[in-house]
C-alpha cells in the first residue's frame, strides 16, 4: 500500500518551525474537527512526512495535529536580561 502524500505544508516536518503560529486539532477533537490556536513550543513527530498532520505542542501545552500553518514566523518572548546601568 502506497502512502498517499498531499500539497499541505501542513503535513510536511521541513514546513513547521518552532515559534510558528498555528491551528492544531487535539485528539479529543478529531470527531469535532474543533481548531486550538497557539504558538509551537515542539515538534513531536520524528518523521519527515504524516499523512493527518505533524504533532506538536504549543506553548500553553496542548498537543496536537498541524491542520494549518497561519504564520511562520518565530514568535519570540521578549525576555530581557540585561539589567539597568
Amino acid at each position: 500500500m502506497k502512502f498517499m502524500r498531499t500539497d499541505n505544508p501542513a503535513h510536511s516536518r521541513k514546513n513547521i518551525k518552532l515559534g510558528a503560529e498555528v491551528d492544531i486539532v487535539k485528539k479529543r477533537d478529531q470527531k469535532t474537527g474543533k481548531r486550538t490556536r497557539g504558538i509551537v513550543q515542539w515538534i513531536l513527530t520524528s518523521a519527515e512526512f504524516h499523512s493527518r498532520g505533524i504533532k506538536v505542542q504549543l506553548r500553553n501545552r496542548e498537543v496536537g495535529r498541524v491542520i494549518e500553518i497561519l504564520n511562520n514566523e518565530v514568535h519570540s518572548e521578549v525576555q530581557s536580561t540585561d539589567t539597568p546601568a
